[in-house]
């Protein structure tokens, strides 16, 4: 009888075996030939089309309705002067490796299909009900001259439709050393949700505004001293500011096929959809939705009493998720 144990438990252990053995060589045979880390020319290889490859598939966690809690919808913004954005604005000009996420954008709205949306009327806040027309980008994103002997704004746009092709291009002088340098800022939409299925609190960016502050309206009201008091026209400055929005989820399979430039490490590279996934940038808020309809620079004009309701936003925020422990 123990011999017949015995002979059914190595019997088991064989099958168990062979199956591993089985798996582990299917798992060998299916495996793609890895990627190099230099290329032929003994630089290291940027594999863009591998990524392109594999863009077509994004991380995405499909919340449940019936399991959100609490929401609030806030408004960042992403400076870029600070040094922990800084690799979202550099490089400049695209040196055929990389390439700034203003440019990212901007091709991918001219050439790929990316839609653009406006904002409500008289607001900041977004409308994604309709995409803007194409023809609208090269209103949109223009260069704005003062020009003092005049007392005038000069306006060239560097997106221009080849009539030829009916393609969009890029004007890159204008685009260089005139535009992309003082486009230092993004507007992000963002929401904030607790989900009692996982117990934690998620934040999503819905949607994300390049804020250009050289506008036709702004250079005009600068140039007749109409801001000449502490405080005023601000809001209306960084109103006409915000150029246009862009559906982030609409926006992530381009941010997925473009690496953003190293901080100083080059074997660690990530996309741009990587770099937002993680929270690598830093921003400061600039309001949230509330019943009076209105962000901090509409309220207060002090910097001190925006510091202290940024705050308290941030406080309440950090609050809801210990508040809401027994789920």
């Amino acid at each position: 009888m123990n011999s017949i144990k015995r002979t059914i438990v190595i019997f088991i252990c064989f099958i168990a075996v062979f199956i591993t053995n089985a798996q582990n060589t299917q798992i060998i045979n299916s495996k793609e030939k890895p990627l190099p880390f230099f290329d032929a020319k003994g630089n290291i290889a940027i594999h863009t089309n591998e990524l392109n490859a594999l863009a077509d598939t994004l991380a995405v966690i499909n919340h449940r309705q019936d399991d959100i809690v609490w929401s609030k919808i806030v408004y960042r913004v992403v400076d870029m002067r600070d040094k922990q954005n800084n690799q979202l604005f550099f490089p400049l000009i695209p040196n055929g490796k990389y390439k700034s996420l203003l440019r990212v954008i901007l091709e991918s709205n001219a050439t790929s299909g990316l839609n653009a949306y406006g904002c409500r009327s008289n607001d900041i806040q977004p409308d994604y009900s309709i995409p803007l027309p194409k023809d609208t980008i090269s209103s949109l994103f223009v260069l704005n001259r003062w020009i003092e002997a005049d007392k005038r704004v000069q306006t060239d746009s560097f997106i221009i439709r080849n009539p030829l092709t009916n393609n969009f291009e890029f004007s890159n002088e204008q685009y260089y050393e005139a535009f992309a340098k003082d486009q230092v800022k993004y507007l992000i939409q963002e929401v904030v949700f607790f989900n009692k299925h996982y117990s934690r609190m998620y934040t999503k960016i819905i949607g994300i505004a390049p804020i250009y502050f050289k506008t036709s309206y702004n250079l005009n009201m600068a140039g007749v001293g109409s801001q000449n008091k502490e405080g005023e026209g601000v809001w209306e400055a960084f109103r006409f500011s915000v150029l246009c929005w862009y559906l982030f989820d609409e926006l992530r399979p381009f941010l997925a096929k473009q690496y953003v430039i190293p901080n100083g490490n080059e074997t660690q590279r990530l996309t741009y959809d990587e770099f937002f996934a993680q929270r690598l940038y830093s921003t400061y808020l600039l309001g949230d939705e509330n019943m009076v309809d209105k962000m901090l620079l509409q309220t207060y004009n002090d910097p001190e009493s925006i510091r202290r309701e940024q705050k308290r936003i941030e406080t309440e925020l950090l609050n809801v998720e210990q508040d809401l422990w027994e789920y």
